[in-house]
């Protein structure tokens, strides 16, 4: 076991080099926002789609762009409004009046990496649209079904304090997200940089692709290797599991202000996402701490709150720090 894990740590420290390189060029043109940027890496290594929501203004889709940019795939940025049709985001099928056949215009999901900006804009039918090819990783155009081609990373922004033109998105879809990242504001030395950095009519930035697909596709192999104990595992679900049934772990007060726990997708997302982030941290194994670093951003929006939570004005965040809290760590 150590001999197997002083391999694995080699090859960990020679696949990740690569995120050290993106960190640093991304740091050039987005000012903070380590932590933003440190999950959507995690995305990456662990083929989880993720939600960013922040107010207008936080450089969610910088950020993003600028990722997508420094790394050499195909990147298609859709503007989410209500008048979105399916057919926009998947393509459609053009008659070609010469030969008198169907040919197929692929629409701007057929890439890489996907930016759906405020995507709680548009309905209930393009939201449909966008869930098959999240989960499935393929796209249905009339009779014919094509794969997407990997990496294929969904990174959808939403404004929470923005009500009208809204449309919640449902929980079916919000679930096959890995991560909801909450995107803070910066602090007042990260805020005199933008300023600094941004304050010209036309900011121009040099972007250039520093790393190759092929490099995320072979950091993705080493980070299946990673080692969890099965204590560990058995940390996953009783934090999940306290989601469900908060009277059985011990939490009576909770029991009232939960309407729904977390599915055994959580579960999964909590062992992918921990996997990623011993990665980063070029470790071989996975540890209690990094099950509790990613925690939040996998359970946040899976754990659906009552009425009677609501009217007491605690959030599901309130909920899932208390089960921290309480369930023993290994």
């Amino acid at each position: 076991m150590t001999f197997d894990l002083s391999q694995l740590n080699e090859k960990i420290k020679d696949r990740s080099l690569f995120l050290k390189t993106l960190e640093a060029e991304a740091a050039k043109i987005v000012v903070g926002q380590k932590g933003m940027i440190r999950r959507v890496l995690i995305g990456l290594l662990s083929n989880g789609h993720i939600l960013l929501e922040g107010v207008p203004g936080l450089a969610k889709t910088l950020t993003i762009k600028t990722l997508a940019e420094l790394i050499d795939t195909t990147f298609n940025r859709i503007q989410f409004t209500p008048d979105l049709l399916p057919a926009d985001l998947l393509g459609t099928l053009i008659y070609n009046q010469k030969n008198g056949e169907f040919n197929v215009k692929k629409g701007p999901l057929f890439g890489n990496i996907i930016l759906a900006d405020e995507i709680n804009r548009s309905p209930a039918k393009v939201q449909a649209a966008l869930l098959e090819s999240m989960q499935e990783k393929q796209i249905t155009i009339g009779d014919n079904t094509y794969k997407l081609e990997e990496p294929f990373l969904v990174l959808a922004t939403q404004n929470p304090i923005e009500q009208e033109g809204t449309y919640p998105l449902p929980e079916a879809q919000v679930d096959r997200f890995m991560l909801k990242l909450k995107v803070d504001y910066p602090t007042d030395e990260e805020e005199f940089e933008i300023i600094k950095r941004m304050a010209h009519p036309e900011p121009k930035f040099d972007i250039k692709p520093v790393i190759k697909k092929k490099d995320i596709l072979e950091a993705r192999k080493v980070v299946d290797e990673i080692y969890i104990d099965d204590k560990i595992f058995k940390y996953i679900v009783s934090l999940v599991m306290a989601t469900r049934d908060p009277l059985k772990a011990g939490l009576p007060d909770l029991d009232a202000l939960i309407e729904y726990g977390a599915s055994p997708r959580a579960s999964i997302n909590l062992a992918l996402a921990a996997k990623a982030n011993a990665f980063i941290n070029q470790r071989g194994y996975v540890t209690p701490d990094d099950i509790r670093a990613i925690g939040m951003d996998v359970l946040r929006h899976r754990v659906l709150v009552s009425y009677e939570a609501e009217a007491e004005e605690v959030s599901s965040e309130d909920i899932v720090q208390r089960i921290f809290e309480v369930t023993e760590v290994p």
